[in-house]
Protein backbone atom coordinates (compact mmCIF):
# COMPACT_ATOMS: atom_id res chain seq x y z
CA UNK A 1 0.00 0.00 0.00
CA UNK A 2 2.78 2.34 0.76
CA UNK A 3 4.11 1.85 -2.86
CA UNK A 4 1.09 2.92 -4.31
CA UNK A 5 0.65 6.15 -2.18
CA UNK A 6 4.34 7.32 -3.09
CA UNK A 7 3.47 6.35 -7.50
CA UNK A 8 0.32 8.50 -6.86
CA UNK A 9 2.17 11.15 -5.25
CA UNK A 10 4.74 11.06 -8.11
CA UNK A 11 2.02 10.99 -10.88
CA UNK A 12 0.20 14.00 -8.90
CA UNK A 13 3.52 15.74 -8.68
CA UNK A 14 4.17 14.96 -12.62
CA UNK A 15 1.16 16.08 -13.34
CA UNK A 16 1.84 19.57 -12.27
CA UNK A 17 5.39 19.73 -13.38
CA UNK A 18 4.37 18.48 -16.68
CA UNK A 19 2.34 19.33 -19.85
CA UNK A 20 -0.91 17.59 -19.91
CA UNK A 21 0.20 15.47 -22.34
CA UNK A 22 2.62 13.23 -20.38
CA UNK A 23 5.48 13.00 -23.43
CA UNK A 24 7.30 16.14 -21.95
CA UNK A 25 6.07 18.11 -24.88
CA UNK A 26 3.58 21.27 -25.04
CA UNK A 27 0.22 20.36 -25.58
CA UNK A 28 -1.07 21.73 -29.08
CA UNK A 29 -2.28 25.10 -29.08
CA UNK A 30 -5.80 25.81 -30.09
CA UNK A 31 -6.35 28.64 -32.68
CA UNK A 32 -7.48 31.39 -31.92
CA UNK A 33 -10.12 33.45 -33.64
CA UNK A 34 -9.05 36.61 -35.72
CA UNK A 35 -12.10 38.35 -33.85
CA UNK A 36 -10.94 37.24 -30.24
CA UNK A 37 -7.23 38.22 -31.10
CA UNK A 38 -8.40 41.56 -32.16
CA UNK A 39 -10.27 42.01 -28.82
CA UNK A 40 -7.75 41.28 -27.07
CA UNK A 41 -4.97 43.38 -28.68
CA UNK A 42 -6.97 46.35 -28.66
CA UNK A 43 -7.54 45.71 -24.64
CA UNK A 44 -4.00 45.62 -24.69
CA UNK A 45 -3.04 48.34 -26.73
CA UNK A 46 -6.05 50.69 -24.41
CA UNK A 47 -3.79 49.50 -21.48
CA UNK A 48 -0.95 50.56 -22.68
CA UNK A 49 -2.03 53.94 -23.88
CA UNK A 50 -3.27 54.65 -20.41
CA UNK A 51 -0.14 53.24 -18.62
CA UNK A 52 2.10 55.54 -20.97
CA UNK A 53 -0.37 58.64 -20.75
CA UNK A 54 -0.35 58.01 -16.41
CA UNK A 55 3.44 57.67 -16.55
CA UNK A 56 3.87 60.91 -18.75
CA UNK A 57 1.66 62.48 -16.13
CA UNK A 58 3.76 61.05 -12.97
CA UNK A 59 6.76 62.06 -14.80
CA UNK A 60 5.72 65.97 -15.72
CA UNK A 61 4.62 66.10 -12.04
CA UNK A 62 7.87 64.94 -10.69
CA UNK A 63 9.72 67.14 -12.65
CA UNK A 64 7.46 70.22 -11.40
CA UNK A 65 8.03 69.11 -7.61
CA UNK A 66 11.66 69.52 -8.51
CA UNK A 67 11.63 72.76 -9.55
CA UNK A 68 9.52 73.27 -6.67
CA UNK A 69 12.08 72.13 -4.60
CA UNK A 70 15.03 73.90 -6.05
CA UNK A 71 13.61 77.06 -5.47
CA UNK A 72 12.34 76.42 -1.88
CA UNK A 73 15.39 74.86 -0.80
CA UNK A 74 17.08 78.53 0.80
CA UNK A 75 17.65 77.41 4.89
CA UNK A 76 16.94 73.65 4.52
CA UNK A 77 19.30 71.45 7.13
CA UNK A 78 20.51 68.25 7.01
CA UNK A 79 16.93 66.63 7.66
CA UNK A 80 14.76 68.67 5.40
CA UNK A 81 17.54 67.84 2.36
CA UNK A 82 17.28 63.84 3.44
CA UNK A 83 13.33 64.21 3.33
CA UNK A 84 13.41 65.92 -0.01
CA UNK A 85 15.45 63.37 -1.78
CA UNK A 86 13.32 60.30 -0.04
CA UNK A 87 10.07 61.86 -1.40
CA UNK A 88 12.24 61.94 -4.98
CA UNK A 89 13.51 58.71 -4.84
CA UNK A 90 9.83 57.33 -3.76
CA UNK A 91 8.46 59.28 -6.75
CA UNK A 92 10.84 57.99 -9.08
CA UNK A 93 10.27 54.84 -8.09
CA UNK A 94 6.56 54.68 -8.32
CA UNK A 95 7.48 55.90 -12.21
CA UNK A 96 9.77 53.09 -12.75
CA UNK A 97 6.86 50.25 -11.77
CA UNK A 98 4.55 52.11 -13.90
CA UNK A 99 7.02 52.05 -16.90
CA UNK A 100 7.56 48.43 -16.24
CA UNK A 101 3.54 47.31 -16.26
CA UNK A 102 3.91 49.65 -20.10
CA UNK A 103 7.06 47.07 -20.88
CA UNK A 104 5.19 44.09 -19.47
CA UNK A 105 1.49 44.84 -21.92
CA UNK A 106 4.30 46.09 -24.95
CA UNK A 107 5.62 42.27 -23.84
CA UNK A 108 2.07 40.88 -23.90
CA UNK A 109 1.51 42.18 -27.25
CA UNK A 110 4.57 41.05 -28.77
CA UNK A 111 3.75 37.68 -27.81
CA UNK A 112 0.17 37.75 -29.39
CA UNK A 113 1.78 38.85 -32.41
CA UNK A 114 3.62 35.98 -32.37
CA UNK A 115 1.38 33.56 -31.51
CA UNK A 116 2.48 32.82 -27.61
CA UNK A 117 0.08 35.10 -25.50
CA UNK A 118 -2.01 32.98 -23.62
CA UNK A 119 0.20 30.12 -22.92
CA UNK A 120 2.58 29.75 -19.65
CA UNK A 121 6.40 30.65 -20.84
CA UNK A 122 7.41 28.04 -18.45
CA UNK A 123 5.41 24.73 -19.19
CA UNK A 124 3.51 25.59 -22.23
CA UNK A 125 -0.05 24.78 -20.47
CA UNK A 126 -2.31 27.13 -21.41
CA UNK A 127 -3.47 30.34 -18.98
CA UNK A 128 -6.58 30.55 -17.30
CA UNK A 129 -9.08 32.62 -18.90
CA UNK A 130 -9.50 34.18 -15.70
CA UNK A 131 -6.36 34.67 -14.86
CA UNK A 132 -5.69 36.64 -18.16
CA UNK A 133 -9.30 39.19 -17.17
CA UNK A 134 -7.35 40.05 -13.86
CA UNK A 135 -3.32 40.49 -15.44
CA UNK A 136 -3.84 40.40 -19.34
CA UNK A 137 0.45 40.73 -19.23
CA UNK A 138 0.11 37.53 -17.57
CA UNK A 139 3.08 35.24 -18.89
CA UNK A 140 2.79 32.10 -16.41
CA UNK A 141 0.09 29.76 -15.56
CA UNK A 142 -1.39 29.91 -12.12
CA UNK A 143 0.88 26.39 -10.87
CA UNK A 144 3.76 28.41 -12.26
CA UNK A 145 3.61 31.58 -10.59
CA UNK A 146 2.94 29.06 -7.29
CA UNK A 147 5.76 27.82 -7.82
CA UNK A 148 8.10 31.11 -8.16
CA UNK A 149 6.78 33.26 -5.49
CA UNK A 150 7.83 30.26 -3.37
CA UNK A 151 11.23 30.22 -4.01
Amino acid sequence: MTVKSAESKTTATRTLAEPKSGTGKTPPRAARSAADTEKIRAALIARRDELRAEYAQTMSEIAELQRDRLTDSAGDDQADTGTKTFEREQEISLANGMLERVTQVERALERLDEGGYGWCERCGNPIPVERLAAFPSATLCVTCKQLEERR
